[in-house]
């Protein structure tokens, strides 16, 4: 067998070089293809996985807005009303105007730019820039009116102009009354949102959510002809209604910026005034105020030095100018928180109204090794509570504060409501600054007494004191009253809100008793109104020591009537001269004039129909004396105890008055001159209406005599008030009408 097998290898021819075939498989290579693919495979796979659970739905949102147009449907602002009706906040319809600078050909770019430029009053190098930039959307001009919109429309078509250019709509703020209630209503920024006041406090009521137009696009962007839409709707912003009604605002605005001006206070003044039974403020009021319509033109107060100011000095002026003094300012309230010292007393039982010799007054008192004076420099002598609060005594309440103890001050503050914000829905709402009661010592007892060396802000003031007057239960400030859907209609009541009984009734009709008695022969006479039950309380402030530059504060606390309380008004002035800054002489008679229109207004009824002047006993009312020619009218205003004036010649027996001045229904006094204007001369001339303000009724009356004007006369004594104020334009004729009071003691 061996032999055969080696004569087989012998036959066999053995090659001196390798074998190498293309025809056979590398099988080294193959493996490494084999796992590259695998490798690229398991990447792919690893990719797709990432694509669609990771990356997914960011993918499909690109891919949506890639094949579709949304169109967003600005919801309509909510209007803000006042409890009569009347619209104070509205959203005027306006549209935006964007292009699309890539669906507006080369040929066109030139023309669309001049016909926008022309027709919205812009520069063309601005928005030709903007026609021929880059950019998807670019926004030409935002708020329009509908007159201009209606050009562009009309351009539009005359220039078969279908796509780039953009009609959006859009809603902008307008405020019918410019500075009406300024403080209180705030105003929205260029995107339509609340930057301050109740437009920012209530912004997401007003607001409403936008709705939207959902269509199809082709790969070049254009839209598809009859593609389906979608159409979600924008909810509209609801309605407001507000506690403030809208014709006591109108009074108070009137004599707030009157009693600022008047009596130069340079830090302004606010006024606010409270229904107790259900805490509605009616009224609320500071001034300086601002056009809300153009909240960043400083105000005629500001504008003497906003341009001298630094950039940040500018926008803080701003801020302080369009801030609400009524709750977003602290102040020390002086002695119009008497009324909270004696509540206290009476309900703890330390003392009564009226107990002879509870109290004597030396003209200071001694506290530790101070002495605090009183605000006279007569000593008081031997009082009673209700004489004290009369005389607005310090030492009296600083001697009642000692009996009363801190802890129960304290006590009562908190549940006046005084250590917390009221939480009225008002915007920038502060809170009160006091010592911590484990730091108050006598000095601070003292001080606190009389209504010093502490601060509130003037809506935690008069709530405290509204609680008084609603038979001692405190209620919550309200400033809205109703919400409206503006899509259903339904209506959404903000109810009330008793907080908490704080003061018993027989405790609430002691004080109200003795407030009247504040008003009518204490310190705050001057506040007084003919035939109303009018409760008082005058409050003065003086600055702390090293802080004189803070200023006086004059303020004054009403109420009326007293048995069944209406209304509750506080009225504070912010740093008024040092010759005359006291509540009783320059609060007080602004009160006065306030009532005398809010009462009536109210439906109040008068317990008397006398009138409180012996010059309006003879007072003739104004005949209508229109069509008639001038002989005859001369000869009716003559038997009515008028006199007349006219400029006119020719043939007065067959010329017709057209008007005259002041109109028919005036009641006026004796030889007041009426004005009479005939046919083809019947243009009015404007005077400056003068400073009467303490002037007698008869130098009044020379004064507006001479400058061809009538008056009105309510009171006697010196003109504190008047109406149209000094240096108003009001037509030759017209009616100064003038407050008088009797001259008293300056007073806190």
């Amino acid at each position: 067998m061996n032999n055969k097998n080696n004569k087989i290898n012998k036959k066999v021819v053995k090659l001196n070089t390798n074998f190498n075939s293309k025809n056979l498989i590398n099988m080294r290579k193959i493996k490494v293809l084999l796992i590259v693919l695998f490798l690229m495979l398991l990447i792919l796979i690893i990719r797709l996985g990432f694509l669609q659970f990771v990356d997914g739905t960011h993918l499909k949102e690109l891919a949506y807005n890639q094949q579709t147009i949304n169109q967003i449907i600005s919801p309509k602002r909510g209007n803000i009303y006042d409890s009569t009706g009347k619209s104070l906040a509205l959203g005027a319809q306006v549209d935006t105007i964007t292009i699309n600078p890539n669906k507006i050909t080369d040929d066109y770019k030139d023309k669309v730019a001049k016909g926008l430029s022309e027709i919205f009053e812009l520069s063309y190098d601005e928005v030709y820039a903007k026609v021929t930039s880059t950019s998807k959307v670019e926004t030409i001009i935002k708020k329009v009116e509908q007159e201009k919109v209606d050009k562009l429309k009309t351009w539009m078509k005359e220039n078969e102009i279908t796509v780039g250019i953009n009609i959006d709509e859009d809603s902008k703020r307008y405020y019918p009354y410019n500075n009406f209630a300024s403080s209180v209503l705030g105003f929205c920024g260029s995107d339509n949102q609340g930057s301050c006041g109740i437009e920012a406090k209530w912004n997401s009521v007003l607001t409403g959510t936008p709705g939207k137009i959902v269509s199809l696009k082709d790969g070049s962007q254009m839209e598809i002809p009859n593609a389906e839409e979608t159409y979600i709707s924008a909810e509209n912003g609801n309605d407001l209604v507000l506690t403030l009604d809208f014709n006591i605002q109108t009074i108070v605005e009137k004599y707030l910026k009157q009693a600022v001006e008047i009596n130069n206070c340079q830090k302004g003044g606010n006024v606010i005034v409270m229904a107790p039974k259900t805490g509605d403020i009616l009224a609320m009021a500071s001034y300086p105020d601002y056009n809300l319509n153009e909240p960043y033109t400083p105000n005629e107060s500001l504008a003497t030095t906003y341009n001298s100011l630094s950039a940040q000095e500018k926008t803080d002026s701003l801020f302080k100018m369009w801030s609400n003094k009524s709750v977003a300012d602290s102040y020390e309230p002086g002695s119009t928180f008497k009324v909270i010292t004696a509540s206290v007393a009476l309900e703890e039982n330390i003392t009564s109204s009226d107990k002879a010799g509870d109290f004597y007054c030396k003209g200071y008192e001694e506290v530790e090794d101070r002495q605090i004076a009183c605000w006279s420099t007569v000593p008081h002598g031997s009082e009673t509570l209700r004489q004290a609060l009369g005389n607005s005594c310090n030492p009296a309440f600083m001697q009642l504060g000692r009996r009363i103890s801190a802890p129960v001050l304290y006590k009562y503050y908190n549940a006046f409501g005084l250590f917390d914000s009221t939480d009225s829905g008002l915007y920038g709402e502060q809170n009160s600054i006091f010592h911590q009661l484990e730091t108050i010592g006598p000095v601070e007892l003292a001080t606190y007494s009389f209504g010093q060396r502490f601060q509130v802000t003037p809506l935690q003031m008069i709530t405290a004191i509204s609680a008084v007057a609603n038979d001692g239960i405190l209620m919550k400030p309200r400033i809205v009253k109703e919400i409206i859907n503006t899509d259903t209609n339904t209506v959404t009541e903000v109810k009330p809100t008793k907080v908490r009984q704080v003061i018993s009734k027989s405790t609430s009709e002691q004080v109200k008793s003795m407030m009247e008695y504040v008003a009518t022969v204490g310190t705050g006479r001057r506040a007084a109104v003919q035939g109303y039950s009018i409760g008082g309380k005058t409050g003065t402030s003086e600055p702390p020591e090293g802080k004189e530059n803070q200023g006086y504060v004059a303020s004054y606390v009403a109420i009326s009537p007293v048995e069944d309380t209406q209304v509750c008004l506080l009225l504070t002035l912010y740093d008024p001269p040092s010759s005359h800054h006291n509540g009783g002489e320059i609060a007080a008679p602004v009160v006065s004039q306030m009532l005398s229109e809010i009462l009536p207004y109210l439906n109040i009824p008068s317990d008397s129909t006398n009138s409180s002047s012996a010059d309006n006993d003879n007072l003739i009312t104004v005949p209508d004396i229109r069509k008639k020619t001038i002989t005859e009218a001369k000869k009716i205003l003559s038997n009515a105890g008028f006199t007349t004036s006219i400029s006119f010649e020719g043939d007065e027996n067959s010329t017709l008055v057209v008007d005259q001045m002041p109109k028919p229904g005036v009641s006026l006094q004796k030889n007041s001159n009426i004005l009479l204007y005939a046919e083809g001369n019947n243009i009015s001339t404007s005077v400056e209406v003068p400073d009467l303000y303490g002037t007698s009724a008869s130098e009044a009356t020379n004064i507006l005599k001479d400058k061809n004007l009538n008056i009105s006369i309510e009171g006697s004594g010196t003109v504190v008030i008047q109406d149209p104020m000094k240096g108003e334009s009001v037509p030759e004729g017209s009616v100064v009408r003038v407050t008088l009071k009797q001259t008293i003691q300056d007073s806190h």
